[in-house]
């Protein structure tokens, strides 16, 4: 879980998420629903294109990622509550909306359509906040223009892949959602223009962190979707509820583990450029591999209801126990100090249980893996509530 000390809302920024940024995250749960969709099909496809299926689907989740992690630092920098990020948040919304509707044949008919919404998605966003600032002085609005100058790069390679086909859009687009992720490592460094690094001074961090926290509890009601939904048409029987109560248990265990396995030191440090934006940088890429395994668990479950019949395929068995490894990773890497790797130990003991299980389970029904992934995933949770200190709160907040 992500929890900063208290600090002032700089810049007018509140702490607490508002209405319309939680209203902004609920569509995005439509858009991981198509990207749990994609996955879906990548399993029922021939497996002589399965690889290149599934590095299509992590290449829109990157990019789905990147529209919702640029909008999340905005707001916690300039105030979510001001008639400017509300358009931006609300012309996002629709953005995504369409690049929801577009996911399924984007590498089809559709790609024209996809391209050009998220290319106008990154692009006006950051001219629209840089025009508002640029009419209040100051130099204050060289920080969009810097992420606008890199994405207007991207956007060259993602509207002339959209003109190609096959292999060369493929490629094309890698390179875009490269370069937008070179950027959000590099903190938007332009020649001449310098970078947004002393930017992020005026990040709120309680706010950011309160948007990660939304986020993947909303990613995490996939499963709970997801496995229901898989379950209901048929109806119950003593596998499918088995299922049902293995996929349960596992978003018990993620909320359990993501909240509580807290083993940060004592001190907090509220600069921009010192720790704290290393947790910010951190942070951002550990929750895109956190969401990530959600969504892989949403589709794993799904997919053993509606084909519980052995054997097991090997493609579920990777995406069934890869969901809570890229969880597991992520959490791991969420921590904040270099000498809490003994603390973190839980976490690694999973993952090692992870990768002895699941070649295992090949040999047995598809129900298997479910109550395996289940049962691992719960004994980290334990874990971790023995050896939680006392004083700790029960329920935290987000």
């Amino acid at each position: 879980m992500i929890r900063l000390p208290a600090r002032p809302a700089d810049g007018g920024v509140p702490r607490s998420a508002t209405v319309l940024e939680l209203l902004f995250d609920i569509v995005y749960v439509f858009a991981l629903a198509r990207l749990a969709g994609r996955i879906a099909d990548d399993l029922t496809i021939v497996r002589h294109t399965l690889l290149s299926e599934a590095g299509q689907t992590i290449l829109f989740f990157v990019a789905m990622w990147m529209i919702w992690s640029i909008n999340a630092v905005t707001s916690s920098i300039y105030d979510p509550r001001s008639p400017t990020i509300q358009v931006e948040l609300v012309a996002t919304m629709f953005g995504t909306l369409i690049l929801a509707v577009s996911l399924p044949q984007a590498f089809g008919e559709r790609g024209v359509i996809f391209a050009v919404t998220y290319v106008l998605l990154q692009v006006l966003r950051p001219l629209h906040l840089a025009l508002a600032l640029r009419r209040g002085g100051g130099t204050a609005w060289r920080a969009p223009v810097r992420v606008l100058c890199w994405h207007t790069v991207s956007g060259t390679f993602w509207l002339t892949g959209a003109a190609g086909t096959g292999v060369t859009r493929g490629v094309l687009w890698t390179i875009a959602v490269g370069i937008e992720v070179l950027g959000m490592l590099t903190a938007w460094a332009v020649p001449r223009l310098g970078s947004n690094r002393r930017k992020y001074e005026d990040l709120v961090y309680h706010h950011l962190a309160e948007r990660y926290n939304q986020f993947f509890m909303i990613a995490l009601a996939e499963v709970v979707l997801e496995t229901g939904a898989a379950v209901s048409f048929p109806g119950l029987s003593v596998d499918r509820t088995i299922v049902l109560v293995a996929a349960f248990l596992t978003v018990v265990a993620y909320w359990r583990i993501y909240f509580y396995h807290r083993t940060w030191g004592r001190s907090e440090h509220q600069s921009g450029t010192g720790p704290a934006m290393r947790l910010t940088d951190r942070s951002n890429f550990s929750l895109l591999l956190i969401v990530g395994g959600v969504i892989c668990s949403a589709v794993g479950f799904g997919q053993i209801v509606r084909d519980a019949d052995p054997p097991i395929d090997w493609a579920l068995v990777v995406v069934i126990f890869g969901g809570p490894a890229l969880f597991l990773i992520g959490r791991a890497f969420l921590e904040r100090e270099l000498h809490s790797i003994r603390r973190s130990m839980a976490l690694y003991v999973g993952l090692l249980a992870l990768g002895v299980a699941a070649p295992i389970t090949l040999r047995f029904p598809p129900m298997v893996a479910a109550i395996a992934v289940a049962a691992v995933m719960v004994g980290v949770a334990l874990f971790d509530e023995l050896h939680r200190h006392s004083g700790r709160e029960g329920n935290p907040t987000l």
